[in-house]
């Protein structure tokens, strides 16, 4: 018993760990100065306890406060849903169609993708949020999504107030004067009202949180409508990506075949339903899926293997030349490679002079690839990959003669 307890602890304090990063640190820090501001100038501007008005705006603020922080922590704590370990599919022969997880010892089920960060194989990966320290998938796409629209509605709320309180405090500067306003609260009544101090800190701070609530409402407001247009036809960011290489290689080689996603069940509402469920609880259980009439169950895991192929065929050899800190933004390889580092979380890898890279697809001034180890030497470690500047490597011999160049890269000469 005690060492259940103590396990359970433990496994609270790794996830209370989630916390300790500058996504959630920033996203709970404006969600908190909205809120509070929010709240404080709706008491300036329509004060709740003496009318029904006042009391209706100031109950939907902390409802909206409530509804974002649960879907936030529920997105953030109940997470994704990972493929269990050493995982394969009950009937042996389908393991031909999926690919092998070396650090998870798992065939990825269908939809699953391995998150380096999280360091698990995800189901129905849809991509990994720095704001909230996790992964979005399976479990936790609906909260995510949910997430996503209350913020916006909440901080388009808490801007009017700021407005309306920021306008009756200047128009009420003007006839009182700076020190003290004297605020209506009704109409009809014409009762001594209190005097409620609001200086120039007030309003300097309530102009700052109407500046994080637009923003936040046009960011976050955009992110919304993307991840809606993905559900309404049961695709997943990573799924958008695979279908539009899939076009690019059937083109590229010029295939007498259509590539059709397999999980568009053909109606918006039974693809909605995929996600978003009375209960809570998402359909199915994260390994298995219904495909649309026609398709093969694997059609999806299909195209990626082939995918794979292609890009072992058409992946080309450097050899490392100049070494390579694994900084972000390097300032010693060039003005231009330092402003035209890519924009992502995916990893930077450090480089050697003599090292040899496998490049699989590049930016003009950047390349991504893994490199070429010794397994004998680094045991453990099966695979490093990343991005790397293009100034530090030049193209091997063998290579320079073919006319393969990484994806990406003919269309950046």
């Amino acid at each position: 018993m005690g060492t259940f307890c103590s396990v359970i602890k433990f496994e609270n304090l790794q996830e209370l760990k989630r916390l300790c990063h500058w996504g959630p640190i920033i996203a709970l820090g404006v969600i908190a100065i909205c809120s509070t501001m929010a709240m404080i100038d709706s008491v300036l501007w329509y004060w709740p306890l003496h009318t029904t008005g006042g009391s209706v705006n100031f109950i939907m603020l902390i409802n909206w406060t409530v509804m974002i922080l649960y879907n936030y922590f529920n997105a953030m704590f109940v997470g994704p849903g990972f493929v269990p370990l050493r995982w394969k599919p009950e009937i042996s022969q389908d393991t031909m169609y999926l690919q092998y997880c070396k650090v998870c010892q798992a065939y990825k089920a269908p939809r699953s993708h391995h998150c380096r960060k999280c360091n698990r194989c995800v189901m129905k990966m849809d991509h990994h949020c720095p704001w909230i320290n996790n992964c979005c998938g399976y479990q936790n796409h609906a909260s995510f999504t949910l997430f996503l629209l209350l913020a916006p509605l909440g901080c388009i709320h808490a801007a009017f107030i700021f407005v309306m309180t920021m306008y009756t405090q200047l128009y009420n500067r003007l006839s009182f004067g700076w020190n003290t306003v004297k605020i209506d609260m009704s109409a009809a009544r014409r009762d001594p009202l209190p005097v409620v101090p609001f200086g120039l800190a007030a309003f300097a701070t309530t102009l700052f949180a109407l500046g994080l609530a637009l923003g936040t409402t046009i960011a976050v407001g955009m992110l919304f409508f993307i991840q809606m247009k993905i559900i309404l036809r049961n695709k997943t960011s990573i799924e958008s990506w695979i279908e539009e290489k899939a076009k690019d290689r059937i083109q590229y080689y010029q295939l007498d075949e259509v590539f059709v996603f397999p999980y568009d069940m053909g109606s918006r509402w039974r693809n909605f339903k995929q996600v978003f469920t009375w209960s809570g609880v998402p359909e199915g259980d994260g390994l298995e899926w219904p495909v649309r009439e026609g398709c093969h169950p694997y059609s999806l895991t299909i195209e990626q293997l082939k995918q794979k192929a292609d890009k072992r065929v058409r992946s080309v050899r450097y050899k490392v030349i100049e070494d390579y800190s694994g900084a972000c933004c390097p300032l010693n390889k060039g003005i231009k490679t330092f402003f035209t580092s890519p924009c992502t979380e995916e990893p930077r890898i450090r480089l050697q002079k003599g090292e040899f890279i496998l490049a699989t697809r590049g930016l003009r001034y950047w390349l991504y690839g893994d490199k070429i180890l010794d397994d004998s030497f680094i045991e453990g470690v099966s695979r490093i990959r990343g991005w790397f500047p293009r100034k530090c490597v030049e193209k091997c011999p063998c290579d320079a003669e073919t006319d393969q160049a990484p994806e990406g890269e003919k269309k950046n000469r």
